[in-house]
Parts: structure tokens; sequence; C-alpha cells
């Protein structure tokens, strides 16, 4: 009995120190806050709501609406696309991704990407991604970009004689898209035949409205055909590699004529190249990529112009005087490229206020600390592009179209970031900045133009679109 009770005692003992140690280690231990915010429906979440607010024109609403509500957070968890989600919102929110890029975070897609586009089993569409941040540059090269301007120049030349000479009014946006389309279609592959270019260009619309959609494989939804568009597209370059293969072997190719030669011709470090089915995913990237997100700008550039006469005024002056430089017949140079600085302002300006990329994701790498809250291991982060451009701290009165905010150093560091920010900042900038000024001039220096529909809506889907494809009255100068 007295040892039944002494062992009694001794297991009183142990637990209590148990508990003890249990306590402290407890109270310890710090708590982890998730950000405020809510999960939304099981599987859906709010990727409506995320994504509606575009449909209706007003995409920066989802954001802003919980920012409110969760005010002085600058950070806010949420559902879409099927993943767990934090925003993270303002400069600060952006210098801290960019510069933890590959430390803390990594570049994320939605699983759309890899279930749309099929790259060979020795790969997959984060390590493609890679090796595409470290081929591109060498293919945008200055003395690369310098060669490409009056290629662009002779293209745009072509498009305005063929599409918008002679006519009373056109649509916008479908002949902006078919300029920055044959564009990247001469450049990355050396395709200049219209009834190729046309085939081509009928699957690509498809494509980015698959990318940003809630992943349902069934018959006639955006997933579904943005799967068979670039199943389509892809079947095309494919053919198209082929012959280039040949072509190169007979010295009927040149070897830096475009980036499908380049690519082609570049191993990586282990020495192997890439096979015909990941060339097709990483050239239709760049299609899409280099098509969409230009073609948004210079729509609403000639939106901007349309409703601001003296912004057109400041612009096409300085546009005439770069054109009456030029002898007849002679295209557009480098030199002429670096002269056009308040139409670059004004450019800017445009993407301040309609970027044509909304935001874009990160995956937390390690679970980690921001702002005092716990950002858990493998979830996402979606930084917003609105939080800063329409942000009045960032930019004072920032309904308010001001080119000058360009003058000089510019914008505060991390608040002005259409092309993203540090190791992942869009390699294909200063290309774009090129297509986008070449463009400006060939349409101020021949037409001013009014808009036919005052307030038409403007859809984001993923890209910003004017709903009825900006319809406008050309007037055509004298020259």
């Amino acid at each position: 009995m007295e040892l039944l009770f002494l062992c009694g005692i001794i297991l009183f003992i142990l637990l209590s120190l148990i508990s003890l140690l249990f306590l402290h280690n407890y109270r310890s231990t710090p708590t982890y806050i998730l950000p405020p915010g809510k999960m939304g429906l099981p599987i859906i979440g709010e990727s409506y709501d995320f994504l509606s607010t575009g449909w209706k024109g007003h995409p920066e609403k989802f954001i802003f609406n919980r920012l409110s509500k969760y005010k002085p957070s600058q950070v806010f968890k949420t559902s879409i696309l099927g993943e767990k989600v934090v925003v993270m919102c303002g400069a600060a929110c952006n210098k801290f991704l960019f510069s933890n890029e590959n430390k803390l975070v990594e570049t994320w897609f939605p699983s759309t990407i890899s279930k749309m586009f099929p790259f060979s089993t020795q790969s997959d569409y984060k390590e493609e991604t890679k090796k595409m941040m470290k081929l591109i540059p060498t293919f945008f090269k200055p003395e690369a970009l310098q060669r490409y301007v009056p290629i662009m120049d002779k293209i745009a030349n072509r498009r305005m004689e063929e599409e918008w000479e002679g006519k009373d009014k056109v649509q916008v946006f479908q002949l902006a898209k078919r300029y920055t389309f044959w564009l990247a279609c001469r450049i990355f592959l050396s395709i200049e035949d219209p009834v190729h270019l046309a085939n081509f260009a009928g699957s690509f619309n498809r494509i980015m409205s698959g990318i940003y959609s809630i992943p349902i494989d069934l018959p006639g939804t955006p997933f579904n055909r943005g799967i068979k568009a670039v199943t389509v597209l892809v079947r095309e370059l494919r053919e198209i590699i082929k012959q280039r293969k040949l072509d190169l072997a007979d010295n009927k190719a040149s070897p830096t004529q475009d980036i499908l030669s380049h690519m082609l011709l570049t191993s990586n470090e282990d020495g192997r190249f890439m096979n015909e089915l990941d060339i097709a995913n990483n050239i239709l990237g760049l299609l899409v990529g280099g098509h969409d997100t230009v073609s948004a700008v210079c729509t609403f550039i000639v939106k901007f112009l349309a409703e601001l006469p003296h912004i057109y005024d400041a612009v096409y002056k300085e546009q005439m005087e770069i054109a009456k430089s030029k002898a007849p017949g002679e295209h557009l140079t480098w030199e002429d490229i670096q002269k056009m600085k308040y139409s670059w302002n004004a450019a800017c300006e445009v993407m301040r206020l309609a970027p044509p990329v909304q935001g874009a994701f990160r995956e937390a790498l390690y679970g980690f600390m921001y702002a005092g809250f716990q950002i858990p291991k493998g979830w996402k982060l979606y930084w917003s592009i609105n939080s800063t451009h329409r942000n009045p701290e960032c930019f004072p009165k920032p309904e308010i179209f001001d080119p000058t905010r360009f003058d000089g150093s510019g914008p505060a560091p991390y608040t002005y970031v259409p092309f993203g920010g540090g190791p992942r900042m869009c390699p294909g900038k200063e290309f774009a900045r090129l297509e986008i000024l070449v463009f400006m001039h060939n349409i101020v220096k021949r037409f001013k133009w009014d808009k036919l529909i005052p307030e038409e809506t403007i859809v984001v889907n993923p890209m910003p679109a004017p709903a009825k494809g900006l319809p406008v009255r050309l007037h055509p100068h004298h020259l």
C-alpha cells in the first residue's frame, strides 16, 4: 500500500513538472497571426470577386475595398484561383518582394499555365521561365534593339497604310493587336506572310483569358478554350521549328536573324539543347506576353490622347519635329527614339492609369513574418500595381493625367511598377518601349481622332481592353 502511495506521489510530481515545462514552452512560443481577410467559398474562394471587378471595369476595387476594411494593414489574406493568397500592397511591399526574389519568395504562376502549356517531361514551366530570363536579355541587347527600330517602323507604316489610311472610322484595339502581333512574329520568328499570320492570330485572344481563369476544363469554359488554342498554336510552331532546322543546316537561315534561331543554337550549361516542344512553348509565351500587353498600352494611348487635346498637341509637336527631319521613305532610327522624351512620359502616364498587367504572384519559399503577420510556407503572394499607381501618397491627385510626373528622376522607387521589379523585372521592357514609341510616331503624324463612344467601359479579362474595341473617327493630317 505504501509502495502504491509512493508511486502515486512520484507520478504526480512528474506530471506537475511536465505541465510546468509545457506551460513555459507555450508561453515562450510566439503567437503567429495570419493577415486579416476572408477565404470565401470552398474551392472557389473569392475568385469571382477578384475577376468580376475587372469584368466590370474597376479591377482596383477588389484590392481597395479590402484595404479600406482592414486598414491600417497593407496586407490581407484571401483565396483566389484555388490558392491561399496574401495580397501585399504599397511601395514597401513591392520593395520587400522584389528584394527577396529567390530568397524568401519566388515567381509563381497559376496552375492553369502548367496545364495549358505542355512542356516536355524533362522540364516544367517554372524551369523554362528561368531559362528564358537568362536567354532573353542576350536577344534584347542595345545593339540588337537598334536594329529593330527600322523594322518596327516599316511594319507600322504598312499597317497604317493598309488598315488606317483612307478610313473614316476604325476600331483601335484590333488594329493595335495586329500591329504588335505582326511585329512580334517578324522579330521572333521572321514570319511576314499575311496568310500565315492570320492563321496564327485567331487563337491568341483565347489564351490569356484561359490563363487567368478558374481551372475548370469543361467545354465552353475560358480554360478549355485556352487549352485548345495552345494545342493549335504549338502544332503550328513545331512545323516552323522543323523547317528552320533544315534552313539553318542548308545556310538558308541566319543564326542571328531572330530569337527562334537563337534558341535552336544555344545550349545550357550541360551542353543540351532545348527540344522542339519546349521551344514552341517558350516562343508562344513570348508572343503572348509581347503581343497583348503592348497592344493594350497602344490602345489606351489613343484613348487618352483623344480625351486630352493638350497632351495630344505636345506629343504631335515632338513627333513632327522628328518626321520633318526624315527624307521621303527614310525609316526611324535609334537616335530618333531618344528624342521622344515627352511622348514616352505620356506613355508612362498611360501605363500608370491603365497598366496592362494588374499585378503578379509569388510563392513563399519559407514561412516568414511581415508587418507583424505570419506568411506560411507555400502560400501565394500577390502584389498589386494599382495599390501604388492610384495611391495619392505615391502620386498626388492620382486621377489626373500628368506626364510631368516622369520628368527628372521620376516617381519614388517601387511606386511605378508596370514592368515589375527586382530580378523578375520584365526583360522586354526596352523592346516594348520601342514598339510603343514607333506606334505613337506613326499614328500621330498621320491623324487626329475622336472617340465615338465617349464613356466606353474598360473591361479587364485579364488585360484591360475597351468593351467595344475603342472605335474612333479619324481626321487625317494633310502634310
